[in-house]
């Protein structure tokens, strides 16, 4: 058992191979406080891996979303209308027309295409079916701009967007609630506050973003949405909630927003120190505003997790100062067979050591487990940061070798007389 020992006595050296068997030997002997010490440092390591997982998923999921969307396209909404004093809610006010929007698919080079819509809630019927979702009036320019299609049917023509017709594409969720899963709605008539509509299409499946399900959404002509759901209350035009307006590319978009700023500013009178009637907002802007947010959420809450990787050391620094007062005379007759007192260090911190290493191990593929059983949970992406892998590694290496020395020097200093002496 002390065969390493011996020969430091004469080498001044120990093999690093025969200082881990040692220590491997020793932890195994005592199974149970081993294990408990690893705890904190599994707990540590497992937490800071899945909620850097989890945070890099949610972020990629969200990014997929908005850039289904087109992070090359800038949405103007209506001002806000004011009740007394009240102010409501962005969009409420009729301070965008239709002809706003055409005039900027003209007058604004940097415009590759434009599209106009109105939103209301409204409950939609079906045999004895019915669900409350969002109406959109749109024109024929909304799935290119907004990169969203039939997956069923078609969309409604220039014929039917002139003719205000009553027809309808559902999204899936609309179709799916009304219908069923997998029956196909086209050519069946539905009610829209007690209007018939026929269902031409169904578009394909976006998925949620945030608490919105894109995909609870039904879709009508513009012309149809402002006559016989809305009714005209602009008072030159057709009044619209909101105007998308898409880009060549994404370089292109600060030009595309100086350029329409200024045209709505002139077409609506607004000039300097009046307030704009309109609120413009960027897809790549609250892409980079959404990852901002999620990676400094992310780090402090693995800097809370972090914590657990102090508590793990100091847990293992315990058991290790604990361990050397059990083994005083294990120690002295050591000492008395020829081991030095590097020997001596260097046994012990090879235990603390092969813990914090073992239980960072452990550590890791719990924390992947976990990391995958949320994203497949949730319906988030599957994401694995090498880079946290690493540090995890090397946090677990480092929690073991700080946890280690004190232990460790405390062994190697005792006097091997009075270790012996020890009961």
């Amino acid at each position: 058992m002390f065969k390493g020992f011996y020969k430091a006595k004469n080498t001044r050296t120990v093999p690093l191979l025969e200082i881990l068997t040692m220590a491997a030997e020793t932890l195994w002997s005592n199974k149970l406080r081993t294990g408990l010490t690893m705890l904190g440092v599994i707990i540590g390591i497992s937490s800071v891996i899945a909620i850097t997982s989890v945070g890099q998923g949610v972020q990629k999921g969200v990014e997929q979303q908005i850039q289904a969307l087109g992070t090359d396209v800038i949405q103007i909404l209506a001002g806000a209308a004011r009740s007394g004093n009240v102010r409501q809610g962005v969009g409420s006010s009729s301070t965008l027309t239709w002809e706003d929007a055409k005039a900027i698919a003209t007058q604004a080079p940097s415009a590759q295409m434009v599209s106009a819509y109105l939103q209301r809630s409204a409950q939609v019927v079906y045999a004895g079916q019915n669900t409350s979702t969002t109406i959109y009036g749109t024109d024929l320019n909304y799935p290119e701009v907004r990169n969203t299609h039939p997956q069923q049917g078609r969309y409604f023509t220039q014929e039917e967007l002139d003719n205000t017709a009553q027809v309808a594409i559902l999204g899936p969720t609309v179709q799916k609630t009304l219908f069923g899963q997998g029956v196909n709605p086209i050519g069946e008539k539905i009610r829209i506050q007690g209007e018939v509509y026929e269902v031409i299409g169904v578009m394909e499946p976006k998925g949620s973003q945030g608490p919105m399900d894109r995909d609870d959404q039904v879709f009508i002509p513009l012309t149809t949405m402002s006559k016989r759901l809305v009714g005209n209350n602009a008072l030159v035009g057709v009044s619209v909630n909101g105007i998308l307006v898409k880009g060549a590319n994404q370089e292109q978009l600060e030009a595309a927003q100086f350029q329409v700023t200024n045209l709505l500013r002139l077409r609506h009178n607004i000039y300097p120190p009046q307030a704009d009637d309109f609120r413009l907002t960027n897809q790549a802007d609250i892409v980079s505003t959404f990852t901002n947010i999620v990676g400094l959420f992310t780090v402090m809450v693995v800097a809370i997790a972090g914590i657990s990787l102090v508590v793990g050391g100091i847990g293992i620094a315990n058991i290790m100062l604990v361990s050397v007062v059990e083994r005083t005379r294990e120690i002295g007759i050591r000492k008395a067979v020829g081991a030095t007192n590097s020997a001596i260090l260097n046994q012990f911190l090879a235990e603390a050591i092969v813990i914090s290493i073992v239980g960072g191990c452990i550590g890791i593929v719990t924390g992947i487990l976990l990391a995958f059983i949320a994203a497949n949970t949730f319906k988030f992406p599957f994401v694995i940061s090498l880079l946290s892998i690493i540090a995890g590694f090397g946090l677990s290496l480092s929690v073991g070798l700080v946890a280690g020395v004190i232990p460790a020097r405390n062994a190697s200093k005792l006097d091997p007389i009075t270790a012996l002496r020890s009961d």
